[in-house]
């Protein structure tokens, strides 16, 4: 089985992918290691991360891009995707024999597609486990981080963004395949528990257990940030709060609303397009004033103005 960790980053992926590592499941060889964000290690491989930028550079896309006009339009859709298909499946056939191979990098939640095609191509079963966690607890761990490497702030509006893209694609694209959700809290909470959930819901043994590993692992200092309260809302609307409830229900065995993550994401796909669109002309119109500095523009109006001999309304 190929065992897909998928949801937005810093929703407790790592640590999804380490504990499930520990437990019985393989992790592929040529891992990402630890960097000063990720002491622990970030348990993904360097050749998923390539594969996955490639594909996105591919398609005019990143794993920054909030769009998610590409998901909708058949740009990703394995039919058009055959030769990055072909890589994937490559990428599964060269890998060392495991009953479950475990594949965490975050971009793949956007071309999941692909890999759940290419895994199958090449012999394996195919599931999902998706990171559920508080969104503004990724909004604390991403202000940490950018503090910490000096990047370019990440507001609260753009992890929102990234945020809602991610979760509904991890959800919408898993709906043909076995998946359970895990919440990030729970996971630190009673992470045996959650190991017995994906068990049941994925018909795997995940009974090798190093306890006294995942204990060592999982300690409190992997929860930098803590919030149960009430979710940042940006857009004017309520769908930051309608995809968490819905996820969190289902990562506690409720049943998901899809009705309500469909309605959020026509919305949101509806809004990132028409204000694309607008931000687009925007700048077009922004650019072309930069050109016209006071000066030009004064002369100009007053030649027409002359050309008129400033007669009538141009008295």
């Amino acid at each position: 089985m190929a065992l897909f960790v998928l949801g937005n980053g810093r929703s407790g992926t790592s640590a999804l992918a380490q504990v499930l590592a520990l437990c019985g499941a393989s992790l592929p060889p040529g891992l990402l290691g630890a960097t000063s964000e990720n002491p622990r290690g970030f348990f993904e491989p360097r050749a998923v991360i390539h594969l996955n930028q490639a594909i996105l550079h591919d398609h005019g896309s990143s794993g920054y891009d909030m769009a998610l006009t590409p998901h909708d339009d058949g740009s990703f859709d394995v039919d058009r995707n055959s030769v990055w298909v072909a890589k994937v499946k490559d990428y599964f056939a060269g890998l060392p024999p495991a009953a479950v191979v475990v594949i965490k990098e975050p971009k793949t939640t956007t071309v999941s597609g692909i890999w759940f095609e290419g895994a199958r191509q090449a012999g394996f079963d195919v599931a999902a486990v998706i990171a559920v966690r508080h969104p503004e607890e990724i909004i604390g761990s991403l202000e940490k981080r950018a503090g910490q490497q000096k990047y370019v702030d990440s507001s609260p509006e753009l992890t929102c963004a990234w945020w809602l893209k991610y979760s509904l694609l991890a959800e919408r694209d898993t709906r043909g395949v076995p998946r359970v959700f895990i919440e990030y809290s729970n996971l630190l909470e009673d992470w045996r528990r959650e190991v017995k959930r994906i068990s049941a819901a994925l018909s795997i043994d995940l009974d090798v257990k190093d306890e006294a590993s995942v204990d060592a692992f999982l300690t409190p200092s992997l929860r930098h940030h803590q919030n149960r309260g009430p979710v940042t809302e940006p857009f004017g609307a309520d769908w930051i709060a309608t995809v968490y409830d819905a996820l969190a229900a289902a990562a506690r065995d409720e049943p998901c609303d899809e009705a309500a993550l469909d309605r959020v994401y026509l919305a949101y796909g509806a809004s990132e397009r028409g204000f694309a669109r607008a931000f687009e002309d925007g700048r077009r119109y922004r650019n072309l004033n930069r050109l016209l500095p006071p000066f030009v523009v004064k002369l100009g109006l007053e030649t027409l103005a002359l050309a008129h001999r400033r007669r009538g309304t141009w008295a």
